[in-house]
């Protein structure tokens, strides 16, 4: 090859290989790879190197043909921690994470930076099909939470992904009313965001406490109320354990919410809720 340097860097670190494998050129990678003096494993300058690349982007052929060499590390992180298989899962890649998981070298449940794995990723994209594969593994938690104490069916549950918090649901190891680090369960998050699939699915569940406050004293019906969702309000009004009244830590109760942002249709199914007081002070 003369004088060329096949192993060399642009401005942004991006080695030859590396662009093949962004790009899912497998046979330009091929070629490269046949060269004796490549470096197969050289990461650019955040950290990520050609067989990263290539899962976080699910091209298959370049994985393969990366994952067969000897001096290629498949569990390798990058600068935020973050490991191809995880960056795999996030991106909903299903080939590129079972081709990852066929290794015994490289591991389903290690976290990046924030805590967060390959499961919760995925589950907070709602990739279901990822979901499952992981949760296939017994070296997978799927109850794992971040550094915000937010677990996958958090997540999961915020972004309504009604079929991942399905699979999550069907284990027995995952705790569907845990706290995060602002004593947020995952039905405060549905009914906030007025999933209200995931409100009733989570309804169903026998330690799922629906009238939890937040550590500013909102419970799901008063964020729910507060942001208009009708259907979640309708959810929660259907439950006995749920307190309509109840006010935060600024004594703004669900009716005092509703009113101040609008939300007409709410504040009528509050109003006529049997022990409605709208009467209670809001400072």
């Amino acid at each position: 090859m003369g004088d060329i340097d096949i192993n060399g860097m642009d401005e942004a670190g991006t080695t030859p290989l590396i662009w093949a494998a962004m790009s899912g050129q497998a046979g330009v990678a091929e070629l490269l790879l046949g060269l004796g003096n490549i470096n197969p494993d050289t990461p650019n300058h955040r950290g990520q190197t050609p067989l990263f690349c290539a899962a976080k982007n699910g091209h298959g052929a370049v994985l393969k043909l990366l994952l067969g060499r000897g001096d290629v590390n498949p569990d390798r992180t990058d600068s935020k921690g973050r490991t191809p298989i995880l960056c795999a899962a996030r991106n909903g890649h299903e080939g590129a994470v079972k081709l990852l998981l066929a290794r015994k070298d490289i591991n389903p449940d290690r976290t990046d930076r924030w805590d967060q794995t390959p499961i919760l990723r995925a589950a907070e994209n709602g990739h279901e099909a990822v979901v499952e594969l992981l949760l296939g593994r017994k070296d997978v938690n799927p109850d794992r939470p971040d550094c915000w104490d937010r677990t996958p069916i958090s997540w999961a549950v915020e972004n309504g992904h009604e079929g991942a918090v399905r699979l999550l649901l069907a284990r027995k190891d995952i705790n569907p009313d845990r706290p995060d680090s602002w004593d947020r369960t995952p039905i405060l998050w549905a009914a906030e965001n007025g999933h209200e699939a995931m409100v009733r699915l989570l309804l169903g569940r026998k330690y799922v406490n629906p009238d939890k406050p937040d550590s500013q004293g909102r419970t799901p019906i008063s964020l729910a109320a507060k942001n208009g969702h009708e259907a979640a309000v309708r959810l929660l009004l259907g439950r006995e354990d749920v307190n309509p009244n109840r006010p935060d830590s600024k004594d703004r109760t669900p009716i005092s919410r509703a009113a101040k942002n609008e939300h007409e249709a709410v504040l009528k199914l509050l109003l006529g809720w049997k022990d409605a007081n709208p009467n209670t002070p809001d400072i």
